[in-house]
């Protein structure tokens, strides 16, 4: 079994915001940074931690103009009192998601159902994080992205033509079950935040992920280029999707999406970000069996699902609920020696004090 560290939370919050900061970002933002990242971290997704986040920002952010710090978000006046469109005008990804899952909530709060569609933003890395924040405050949430880059290739194709284009839906079942369902995925077998995950711990990639420049199949996340879709057509489709959704937002084309020396005049190379908040009675029947209320029938349900010799299955969410109690059992956040590595070159970066790892108590 892999061995972890326990990072007290505060510590690598100050961190995150102080490379955010060093690299023009506002208090606020470096702050919406840091609480995403030590979610993500908290919740076992180290594929999206700060790692991955400052990363993506050095590659296509701040330090290639794809975001800019202490941009303002600007809401475009529309028609229909429960959606809004805003254009993020390129600012911190995280800081925009959770600003648009707030404004989408307050949406449903008052009309049963909440929108939020964002053109030019961005990426704001771990969808599921936006939704499992509502999903534990009693919220039915979905919501997905243009990834970054268009790195996947089409089912039957040849060339990247897709984003990793994730889906991420949240429900409300802690009630019923002890914590928010939680479905997110990306429409690649691996993300690419996997792939690098996996290079930097020496690791090796699943059969049928990745090709190489050549558009070979590779096992080796040190020569994957390209990604490829899951479950084939349907994988394919879903991805997709969030293209096309992207493209009735105001999204451009995916094959110059944040490749800034690529994009041509009049074009746009920036994100799309697609929200939507409902609360669990705007869509209530109230014809429950047996006089079950909502929760209740949630519960039967799932219970039915996981019956007839089920039992040991488990539920999407289940894995970060569990990842959540371990760090909350440990008291604080878990990094292998790799990615504590990989932080004190942000800590090099932002002229802070690196970690010490005998400073760390091994996790249980």
């Amino acid at each position: 079994m892999e061995t972890f560290y326990v990072v007290p939370e505060e510590q690598h919050n100050a961190l995150v915001e102080a490379a955010y900061k060093k690299r023009g970002y506002s208090s606020q933002e470096a702050a919406a940074g840091a609480r995403f990242c030590a979610e993500a971290t908290r919740h076992g997704i180290r594929t999206h931690n700060a790692l991955k986040a400052l990363h993506l920002d050095h590659l296509f952010g701040s330090a290639a103009g794809g975001c800019v710090p202490k941009a303002k978000i600007e809401k475009i006046k529309g028609p229909y009192r429960a959606s809004q469109v805003w254009n993020a005008n390129k600012k911190l990804g995280q800081a925009t998601g959770y600003a648009a899952i707030e404004q989408a909530i307050k949406l449903a709060d008052k009309y049963g159902v909440g929108m939020v569609s964002v053109d030019n933003a961005f990426h704001y890395l771990w969808g599921g994080g936006y939704v499992m924040d509502a999903a534990k405050r009693g919220y039915i949430a979905y919501t997905n992205c243009t990834a970054a880059l268009a790195e996947v290739v089409p089912f039957g194709g040849k060339f990247p033509t897709l984003g990793t284009n994730p889906h991420s839906w949240g429900f409300p079942t802690t009630t019923a079950i002890g914590y928010p369902i939680v479905i997110d995925w990306a429409t690649s077998v691996v993300a690419m935040g996997r792939v690098q995950q996996l290079a930097r711990e020496g690791k090796q990639l699943p059969p049928g992920a990745a090709v190489d420049a050549n558009g070979q199949p590779t096992t080796d996340p040190n020569q994957a280029k390209y990604l490829v879709p899951f479950g084939a057509h349907k994988g394919y489709g879903l991805a997709l999707m969030n293209e096309i959704i992207g493209g009735f937002i105001g999204g451009s084309l995916p094959t110059i999406r944040n490749r800034w020396t690529q994009v041509p005049e009049g074009e746009k190379g920036t994100c799309c970000f697609f929200f939507q908040v409902w609360k669990p009675e705007a869509m209530s029947a109230g014809a429950f069996a047996k006089g079950r209320n909502q929760s209740e029938n949630v519960q039967a349900v799932i219970a039915d699902i996981l019956g007839h010799g089920n039992e040991g299955c488990m539920l999407p969410g289940q894995i970060e609920a569990q990842a959540a109690a371990r760090c909350a059992k440990n008291g604080g956040l878990l990094f292998s020696e790799a990615e504590i590595n990989a932080f004190n070159e942000l800590a090099t970066e932002a002229r802070k004090r690196k970690w010490n790892l005998a400073d760390f108590k091994v996790a249980e």
